[in-house]
C-alpha cells in the first residue's frame, strides 16, 4: 500500500475496462486520479461504448478507497477537451505526475467502411498522442507516461487480416505506431527524467474482447459465433494456458510504472500476454 502516495495519475478511457482497473488500483496505492472517458459509441465501433453510468460507478469505485477523483466526459480525439480536462484536474489536485494513456477500440468487420481505420487511429494512435502532448507542459522530473498497446503490434495478421477489414488494419497500425512513439518519446524525455512506456496486453478480460465482432475473428468458421465458440478459440493465441488475462494483470504493470520502483525503467514495451509472443516468436540460437 502506499506506491503511489502524493501522485496524481490523469487515466484516459476510465470508465470501465483497463482504464476503471488502473483507477481502482492506483487510488488503492494511494494516488488521485483525473480521468476521462467519451461516454458515447462510436459508429463504426460495432460493440456498446461506455456510458456516464459506468463513469459514475469509476468515481464511486475510486471515493470509495478515499482518494479524490475528477472524471469527466472527453474525446481524445479532441486536443482542447483534454487539455481542459488536465488544466482543470490539476487546478484542484495540484499535481500531475503519471499519464496513463489507455483509450481505445476495436472495429471490427469485414463490411466496415474505409472510415473504421481513420476512426481507429483516431483513438488509439492519435488519441494517445494527444493525451500525451496536453499532459507534457504539468509534467516534472520523476513523472511517468503509460501508453496501453497490444500484443497486436508484434503479431502481424492477428487483427490486420482481410476478414478484420478497415477497422483491423487500422488497429495494426495504431498499436505498431504507438510502439515506436513510446520508444523515440522515451529517448527525447530521458535528459528530463520523465519515463514513458507501453504495455501490450494479450486478450483482456474486456468488453473488447467480450463482443461479437471479436468473436466472429477468433471463429471465422461460424456464423453469428457466440461467447462459448471463441472461448474454444481464446487459449490458442498464449503459450500459458488461459483464454485471457484479467484487467487487474495490466494494472499491477501500470502501478509498478508509475510508481518510483520503477524510476530507471523507460522505453519499454512490456508484454502482459502469457507467453504469447514467445509462442509465435520461438526463439532459435
Amino acid at each position: 500500500m502506499g506506491r503511489l502516495s502524493g501522485k496524481v495519475a490523469f487515466i484516459t478511457g476510465i470508465a470501465r475496462g483497463q482504464g476503471r482497473s488502473h483507477a481502482v488500483a492506483m487510488a488503492g496505492e494511494g494516488a488521485d486520479i483525473i480521468g476521462i472517458d467519451l461516454c458515447a459509441d462510436i459508429e463504426t465501433n460495432r460493440y456498446p461504448l461506455a456510458s456516464r453510468s459506468d463513469l459514475d460507478e469509476t468515481v464511486k469505485l475510486v471515493e470509495g478507497l478515499d482518494r479524490r477523483i475528477i472524471a469527466t466526459v472527453a474525446d481524445v480525439r479532441d486536443p482542447s477537451a483534454i487539455r481542459t480536462a488536465i488544466t482543470d484536474g490539476v487546478a484542484q489536485l495540484g499535481r500531475l505526475d503519471v499519464v496513463v494513456a489507455n483509450a481505445g477500440i476495436a472495429p471490427l468487420g469485414g463490411d466496415l467502411p474505409s472510415t473504421a481505420f481513420a476512426d481507429v487511429v483516431d483513438v488509439n494512435l492519435v488519441g494517445v498522442i494527444n493525451t500525451v502532448h496536453a499532459a507534457l507542459p504539468h509534467l516534472t522530473a520523476g513523472a511517468s507516461i503509460i501508453a496501453t498497446g497490444s500484443l497486436a503490434a508484434f503479431l502481424r495478421g492477428s487483427v490486420d487480416n482481410p476478414s478484420s477489414g478497415p477497422g483491423g488494419q487500422g488497429y495494426g497500425f495504431a498499436k505498431k505506431a504507438l510502439a515506436n512513439y513510446v520508444h523515440d518519446l522515451a529517448l527525447c524525455l530521458a535528459k528530463d527524467q520523465i519515463r514513458v512506456n507501453a504495455v501490450h496486453p494479450t486478450n483482456c478480460n474486456t468488453d473488447m474482447l467480450h463482443s461479437a465482432p471479436m468473436y466472429a475473428q477468433f471463429r471465422p468458421d461460424l456464423e453469428n459465433p457466440t461467447r462459448e465458440d471463441a472461448e474454444q478459440t481464446f487459449p490458442v493465441l498464449n503459450a500459458m494456458p488461459t483464454p485471457w488475462v484479467e484487467p487487474s494483470d495490466i494494472s499491477h504493470a501500470v502501478v509498478y510504472l508509475a510508481s518510483d520502483e520503477s524510476r530507471y525503467v523507460t522505453g519499454t514495451q512490456l508484454r502482459v500476454d502469457a507467453g504469447a509472443y514467445l509462442k509465435a516468436h520461438p526463439f532459435h540460437v
